[in-house]
């Protein structure tokens, strides 16, 4: 997919994002667990074909960011903020499938993968030049 494509679907996500937060983050677990995921993915993958890491037609899932070992085989090239970046994405996939098709969970747990997506967006922006 190409950058535009992924910046548009990024910036629905911070939109639904920032909607659930208004209305309340306790009764919209579900859009934020689906809306940070998909939103970290497709910041990962503009860094990536920015950096010419990743090839436009290749897709990224968001299921390999629950294996270390996979996380290391699919991403064996450097770019800015690796670490830091997949750790973030990491929190965020661990409790993806809890907040989508899970039980609630508590509001500080919600809280907390809003700010860990938030401080993806950061290092997005300083990555890419991107506004969001």
């Amino acid at each position: 997919m190409k950058n535009e494509d992924h910046l548009r679907q990024l910036k629905e996500s911070i939109r639904e994002i920032e909607k659930a937060v208004i209305e309340g983050v306790k009764e919209k677990q579900r859009t934020i667990g689906f809306n940070t995921s998909a939103g970290a993915i497709d910041m990962l993958e503009i860094i990536l074909h920015q950096k010419r890491l990743l090839d436009v037609g290749a897709m990224i899932k968001h299921e390999w960011f629950n294996s270390d070992r996979k996380i290391s085989e699919k991403f064996t090239s450097d770019f800015p903020r690796k670490d830091i970046i997949i750790g973030l994405i990491k929190k965020i996939e661990s409790v993806r499938n809890i907040f989508c098709y899970g039980k609630l969970q508590p509001e500080e747990e919600i809280k907390k993968i809003i700010e860990h997506f938030n401080d993806l967006k950061k290092i997005f922006v300083e990555v890419t030049d991107y506004e969001l």
